[in-house]
């Protein structure tokens, strides 16, 4: 993956609003860690091969940034974005990573699903 290049993920997110894709969407603060601190508290959040189609979309900030998807009914947005790419198959990954290179937060959009 590479830094994120705004003017290129915007040209990304654009190539797929107003078609049906499906999106993989995922948080973690460390869910698979927590037995080493009984204090820490994790949360995070799990969702692969969502249908939808959004109207725009849009990546803003200075880094880390923020990738927000407009569809029918409300948003669908990631925050912490540092990285990207755009793999062999044409899906856009986005993904932040942590100062430890850990993964953050991971958006995937794509025109079938993933597997």
């Amino acid at each position: 993956m590479e830094k994120i290049e705004q003017e290129t993920v915007q040209e990304e997110i654009n190539r797929f609003a107003n078609k049906d894709v499906y999106l993989h969407l995922e948080t973690t603060n460390g869910a698979y860690a927590t037995h080493n601190n009984e204090n820490f508290f994790s949360a995070g959040a799990y969702i692969r091969n969502a249908l939808v189609r959004y109207e725009h979309g849009k990546i803003t900030g200075s880094g880390p940034y923020r990738v927000g998807l407009k569809i029918n009914l409300g948003w669908v947005y990631a925050e912490g974005i540092t990285h990207f790419e755009v793999d062999q198959e044409g899906r856009l990954l986005l993904a932040g990573h942590d100062p430890l290179g850990k993964l953050a937060v991971a958006l995937e959009i794509s025109t079938n699903p993933f597997e």
